[in-house]
């Protein structure tokens, strides 16, 4: 067995689950507390990536230094995408909070075609270029080496990301709120939580996240695309689902799953079946564990 090549594919693996388990926080936060499946989200990730892009072009005409530029893009992509999630979720989500499940549902496939043709509007051509803002780290050199800078830069930023927002969750009064809402949402507003502003809440992390990840891995891949999100959106999903829909540690649990698996798939299998193998992953597990890795069966009430 070639443990070089197995160590290669774990790393690409680790790094692509990084970034499908921050997407996938956004979808199984929101629909722990509010029970929607937010199909625009996806479109979120993709509206960072071309913020950044848009961000990292203007620095570098003025000639900032690359990780600085890494460092302000990303930051005012996560500004502007919190913004724009909380924007989305008070227009297209907050009318309908009432309605039936299928009215939220195609407002949210309704948000993801706006966000799509929104920035098609903007793209010259098929695929754009994104500058390669994360330097060789010549200080960490035998880590560098081993593990690539790029991959390094993601996950050690997704790690610290989904650390600070577990114990956002479990220690903060804003994530015990959440938390509260989670579980029941009418007693928490009994108790004197606004619910209307732990959804707002909730939305502008996920969005947050989705951001930042957008930033991370077009830098990483080197070029962006309008459809990038809808892609990584659906990926995320399956993450979320796999490590149990309404879980938080299940959906960082599944994005690295569901990313180990796809690298490994495409290295000892075939690159053709990646996305097959991906979503016959995803009916395994809804078939035989519908709740997911983490996640927990519903109990019915007699």
């Amino acid at each position: 067995m070639d443990w070089s090549y197995f160590f290669e594919l774990s790393l690409g693996g680790l790094t692509r689950g990084s970034i499908y388990a921050m997407i996938a926080l956004g979808y199984t936060m929101v629909y722990g507390i509010i029970e929607l499946i937010n199909f625009a989200h996806g479109e979120i990730y993709m509206m960072g990536a071309f913020t950044g892009l848009l961000v990292a072009g203007v620095l570098g005409v003025y000639g900032f230094p690359a990780f600085a530029i890494l460092a302000l893009a990303a930051t005012v992509a996560v500004i502007y995408c919190a913004a724009y999630g909380f924007t989305m979720e008070k227009v297209a989500y907050k009318p309908l909070r009432n309605a039936g499940r299928l009215s939220p549902l195609i407002s949210a496939i309704g948000m993801s075609l706006f966000l799509q043709n929104y920035v098609i509007l903007a793209q010259t051509s098929d695929f754009l270029p994104f500058p390669r803002l994360i330097p060789d780290f010549e200080f960490l050199d035998p880590i560098v080496h081993i593990f690539g800078s790029t991959n390094l830069v993601i996950v050690v930023t997704s790690g610290i990301a989904m650390a600070c927002l577990t114990l956002f969750i479990k220690y903060t009064k804003m994530g015990k709120a959440m938390r509260a809402t989670a579980q029941n949402r009418k007693m928490a507003m009994l108790l004197g939580i606004d619910a209307d502003r732990i959804i707002s809440t909730t939305f502008i992390i996920g969005s947050s996240l989705a951001a930042l990840g957008g930033v991370l891995i077009a830098s990483h891949v080197g070029q962006v695309n309008f459809m990038i999100g809808f892609i990584a959106g659906v990926k995320a999903f399956t993450a979320a689902v796999l490590g149990g829909i309404g879980s938080i540690p299940g959906a960082m649990l599944g994005g690295l799953f569901l990313g180990l698996a796809e690298s490994f798939a495409t290295g000892y299998i075939s690159s053709d079946y990646e996305d097959v193998f991906a979503f016959t992953l995803l009916v395994v597990f809804l078939i035989f564990r519908p709740s997911g890795i983490m996640g927990k069966a519903p109990v019915e009430k007699v």
